[in-house]
């Protein structure tokens, strides 16, 4: 698992790490660590050019402090031809690392005057560089670039070639710290090398900006919670509900489906198939007579009626708006009642789709567990409608986590929030995390997809997995089934659910191993 800090917790650690150790040491150890990686990265390239962008805070020190180490180094092998730093503020660089560089023998430009042969003079450097450290900003920043430096920094990044290598210092600059703005301006690395602890920016929607993330051990000890996390591959295994030689169908988990209608007649197929796949003990259909005949043709196993459940799945290709419609099918409004009633149980239910808009408040049993399942545009509808207030499609791709935690406290719900990065938020009353999942190949993102994770989640909170644990697991084994059905190329929605057994298989087998 990979867990991220908040910032304040991060600086709580360092700030009592320091009280430990002599002076500097921090920073030296991140600077060490820095500089291996960067010597890693230079190993392979003949007479390579480092450049460092540095900026005022921290992050410019460890930069200047691993340069130095870096040509120290370099006096012994002579594989470099040349490493700079550039020093980017108008506040100046730290004075001990700014010496400590100079020493080593380290070009430094100082664009602190403003003027522009200056610039000129490092954007030459920049344009030859073939590993670009950038340490401009630090987790202490906020979104994008302060007004003092952005033209610099537009000027330096503009003048990069495209086959450089860009490794940011703690996270890219530019790039919001907590990972909830995506859109700021700055940088796109190639690799983001952060000390002691991951933090929000790693994980969350900025996750792609920092490229592969390489942390570097500096002995923080971390005394609180970590605000977000991702479930590695042992996780996912030690979460699965694993059958006993005791187990029966019932005790395994009975879910319910109640999806589609007459008029969306394959998102039941799609559901059910899932459930099924995925190992779920049995599968109960509630549903008017199309989709029931196809699901009757495609998922044998699958069967129909009322009658015992342990959890739900309620709404994929259900129609709300059918029950305001005096020329429906009879049906299809009796689907919507159905789907209704499953709400108003007590029992664990995955809310997807068309069920989302028979929410207007938190379900009516009290501690019934719940996992809401929208994407961005069904998240606006229903914040919308819960909080009487105009919420846009934009609004919640601007601030995901932000707007899933909103209508996770409101319906005191789980909130699994689709799309290229999905979100798991619990209730802020649980203390627990947000899990991120971002593994799902991009071609994951076509009809009946959603179907299919939402009966994979609802049949792990039949197997007894609370929304949260159901959520975090479901996203996972959902974007590996995504690329288990056609790695690299086009998939259908059906594949997806057909390749679960194979996924979920090898999950079990590599933990085992």
């Amino acid at each position: 698992m990979i867990a991220a800090w908040g910032v304040e917790d991060v600086r709580a650690a360092e700030k009592a790490a320091m009280a430990d150790l002599p002076d500097g040491e921090l920073m030296a150890r991140a600077a060490k660590g820095l500089a291996k990686v960067l010597e890693a990265r230079i190993s392979d390239v003949p007479e390579a050019r480092v450049v460092g962008l540095v900026g005022s805070g921290g992050n410019g020190g460890d930069t200047l402090f691993a340069l130095a180490r870096l040509a120290r180094a370099d006096e012994r092998r002579e594989l470099l031809a040349g490493i700079a730093a550039v020093l980017v503020s108008d506040r100046g660089a730290h004075e001990a690392g700014l010496a400590t560089a100079r020493e080593a023998g380290v070009d430094v430009v100082d664009l602190s005057g403003g003027a522009d042969d200056a610039l000129d003079a490092a954007c030459d450097l920049v344009a030859e560089a073939d590993v670009l450290v950038d340490g401009i900003t630090g987790i202490g920043g906020s979104p994008g670039w302060s007004d003092s430096v952005a033209g610099r920094c537009r000027a330096l990044f503009d003048a990069t070639d495209d086959e450089a290598y860009v490794v940011a210092v703690d996270l890219p600059s530019g790039a919001d710290p907590a990972g909830l703005v995506l859109d700021s301006e700055g940088v796109w690395a190639d690799e983001t090398v952060t000390f002691g602890v991951a933090k929000p920016v790693h994980l969350l929607g900025t996750a792609p900006r920092c490229g592969l993330l390489t942390l570097v051990d500096i002995g923080l000890e971390m005394a609180t919670a970590p605000v977000a996390e991702t479930l590695d591959h042992d996780d996912v295994a030690a979460l699965w509900p694993v059958p006993g030689p005791d187990d029966d169908k019932y005790s395994r988990g009975v879910l319910g489906v109640v999806a589609g209608g007459e008029s969306y007649t394959g998102a039941p197929v799609l559901a059910v198939t899932a459930a099924v796949a995925a190992g779920a003990g049995m599968v109960r259909y509630l549903g008017p007579p199309t989709p029931t005949g196809l699901v009757r043709a495609t998922v044998p196993e699958a069967v129909h009626g009322t009658g015992r459940v342990q959890a739900w799945t309620v709404g994929p290709g259900l129609d709300a708006s059918v029950a305001e419609d005096d020329d429906a099918d009879e049906g299809d409004v009796r689907q919507v009642t159905t789907a209704r009633e499953a709400l108003d149980s007590g029992l664990p239910c995955v809310v997807d789709a068309g069920a989302l808009d028979l929410l207007d408040g938190q379900r009516p049993r009290a501690g019934a567990r719940t996992l809401l399942t929208p994407h961005a545009g069904e998240l606006a509808r229903l914040l919308s409608r819960v909080e009487d207030a105009e919420i846009t499609r934009e609004d919640v791709t601007a601030d995901p986590v932000g707007h899933a935690r909103r209508a996770a406290n409101a319906l005191h719900a789980t909130v699994l929030l689709k799309g290229s990065t999905t979100y798991v938020v619990p209730p802020e009353v649980s203390g627990l995390p947000v899990r991120v999942s971002s593994d799902a190949p991009a071609w994951l993102a076509t009809a009946g997809s959603g179907d299919v994770l939402a009966g994979l989640a609802g049949m792990l909170l039949a197997a007894g997995l609370d929304p949260y644990d159901a959520g975090g697991v479901a996203a996972t084994v959902h974007g590996l089934a995504g690329h288990e059905a056609n790695s690299g190329g086009p998939v259908r929605a059906l594949d997806v659910a057909h390749a679960l057994p194979r996924t979920i298989t090898a999950l079990l087998r590599h933990a085992a191993s």
